[in-house]
């Protein structure tokens, strides 16, 4: 089942590609993108042709999964 998921926030538009938290043993972090939502993203193409997809991750909420008041954060897009 493929779907995107879009934050419902009025003041953007703002695609969910995925989740960002902390591995079991505490010492990496674990990202799972959807395919689906990663596939439909805005990209940009830089100067030696390698195209990227620019993702975001609040540094406030992934300071809180690292040290554990949170168990998982959101990885997005932002899109004009």
């Amino acid at each position: 089942m493929k779907k995107t998921v879009t934050e419902q926030n009025p003041s953007d538009n703002n695609v969910l590609v995925g989740y960002v938290r902390r591995s079991n043993a505490g010492g990496a972090l674990k990202l799972s993108i959807n395919t689906a939502a990663f596939e439909d993203c805005n990209t940009y193409m830089t100067s030696d042709g390698q195209s990227y997809v620019p993702l975001v991750i609040s540094i406030a909420a992934l300071h809180k999964v690292l040290s554990g008041d949170r168990a998982v954060t959101t990885m997005s897009q932002l899109q004009d």
